[in-house]
């Protein structure tokens, strides 16, 4: 091991009172991982991948490394483009001193200390001994992707995956019968299928007409289509949908409306704002109403401000670190949609996330609009997404929460990750959740009743996702 003095992970991190530190390691330290949420590659897993450098598992496809590298002025062949992995690796350790305060210094070591044993600080000087290291330790048999996710306890992982996905990499896991006990399963995720303004909408939905076995020459043969793909998804064992759009698409419409909509579309003409906003809440509140049906929970990722800057996204694409927070207004299309649903007992189990911390309360408080008798939790408030899963957007989403909803209800954390490596976010989350908690006994704000309260943290830490997603 490599080590200079104290470790800069140690036991403690993040644990700042003697109440934390009991709940960490007595009630959260040892549950399993349940990720129902994260952009980890099913293709991987039944592969069982293995890694020819730390660059490859660690470096590819990060935006969020990605950014901080070129907020100090790294040039690109070193983040997308042509430099080897090796170059990528050295140029990324240089970077990693200038991230202090920022979430990618704590996780960079956090990932470093967890799966390859380094205690040392990544840094310009450190880092030939380091590549070196961990890329011997990449050769060790428990270091391939499925290694990797046994190493982190992980009991579930719900990936993302488009309806016309043929799932598959999710039968062949299902199909075994070896060591490999985490459940892998598909979650339905049909964004391309509201973006009825883009170029792309039409061969889209030709492909989803291949994929369905039914040709797409009318809205109700689109809405068949969808229905038939979610049918074969949740054979699969899907439970989960997600929806990564801006704002949710509220309006008061119609089926026919939204078909004739879909009708200009599909014959090539253009479609004013107003249309698209017709076409996407009719065919936002059908897929509500089929989650309800199938009893799958349906994820809401809203408030995300895409594809800014058009140089890099006509060079690179989508997801390559343009994104930023938007700042559309929610309150009354959220709180609308939601009781649309509602109207007709048809609304799905709900997990809500925002981008953007200034809707934290407008989520908070809207979620207590549409609790159910017999659901504990129906409608969640989701943990700190994307900018906000650091620490102090973690603590903000868990404060935000307790105050206004009920945090014992809460289903905690995921990933949100394409890196295997990412696992060490759970722990991140319960070191800032026990830290949170044990604040308040430290301060006398909660009793120091450790088997009701670290009952309540091993439940965020696991049960209440095992409860609530009902994934078998």
């Amino acid at each position: 091991m490599i080590s200079t003095g104290k470790a800069f992970i140690h036991d403690d991190f993040l644990l700042s009172n003697e109440p934390a530190k009991r709940l960490y390691h007595e009630f959260a330290k040892n549950q399993p991982i349940l990720d129902y949420h994260c952009h980890v590659s099913p293709h991987e897993i039944a592969d069982d991948r293995r890694y020819n450098n730390i660059a490859e598992v660690w470096l590819h496809g990060d935006h969020y490394k990605w950014r901080g590298m070129r907020a100090l002025g790294i040039d690109e062949a070193y983040i997308t483009g042509e430099k080897s992995d090796k170059e990528k690796f050295l140029k990324w350790a240089q970077a990693v001193p200038h991230t202090i305060g920022n979430p990618l210094y704590h996780w960079t070591h956090l990932e470093l200390k967890r799966y390859f044993g380094v205690d040392e600080l990544l840094n310009e000087q450190s880092a030939e001994r380091i590549w070196t290291q961990v890329n011997e330790r990449l050769q060790d048999s428990d270091m391939s992707t499925r290694g990797i996710i046994n190493q982190s306890n992980v009991s579930v992982i719900c990936t993302t995956d488009d309806p016309i996905d043929s799932l598959e990499s999710h039968k062949k896991l299902a199909a075994e019968n070896g060591e490999f006990k985490t459940k892998v399963y598909p979650a339905f995720r049909p964004d391309k299928v509201l973006a009825i303004n883009t170029d792309l909408f039409k061969g889209y939905v030709e492909k989803l007409g291949a994929a369905s076995d039914i040709e797409i020459n009318s809205y109700q043969e689109l809405l068949n289509a969808l229905e038939k793909r979610a049918n074969v998804f949740h054979e699969a064992g899907c439970r989960l949908s997600d929806h990564g759009i801006d704002t949710i698409p509220y309006t008061n419409t119609s089926e026919a409306e939204a078909g004739a909509v879909f009708q200009k579309a599909l014959n090539g003409e253009d479609v004013t704002p107003e249309e698209v906003l017709s076409y996407q809440a009719y065919t936002m509140q059908f897929l509500g109403r089929l989650y309800h049906k199938l009893n799958w929970t349906m994820q809401l990722h809203l408030g995300a401000a895409r594809n800014n800057n058009t140089r890099m996204f006509n060079q690179l694409g989508p997801d390559t670190g343009f994104d930023s927070m938007g700042d559309a207004p929610m309150a009354e299309s959220l709180n609308g949609f939601l009781n649309e649903l509602e109207k007709t007992d048809q609304l799905p189990k709900s997990i809500i996330y925002t981008v953007n911390p200034i809707y934290n309360e407008v989520i908070a408080s809207a979620i207590g609009n549409f609790q159910s008798s017999g659901a504990q939790g129906k409608i969640q408030f989701g943990s700190g997404w994307w900018f906000n899963d650091q620490k102090e957007g973690m603590l903000k989403q868990l404060k935000d929460l307790s105050s206004i909803g009920i945090l014992s209800t809460f289903v905690g954390m995921l990933t949100d990750s394409r890196s295997f490596l990412s696992y060490t976010r759970h722990e991140y989350f319960r070191r800032v959740l026990c830290d949170l908690v044990g604040s308040w006994i430290a301060a006398g704000e909660a009793p120091e009743d450790y088997e009701w309260i670290g009952a309540m943290i091993e439940n965020i830490c696991y049960h209440n996702a095992e409860r609530y997603f009902e994934l078998g």
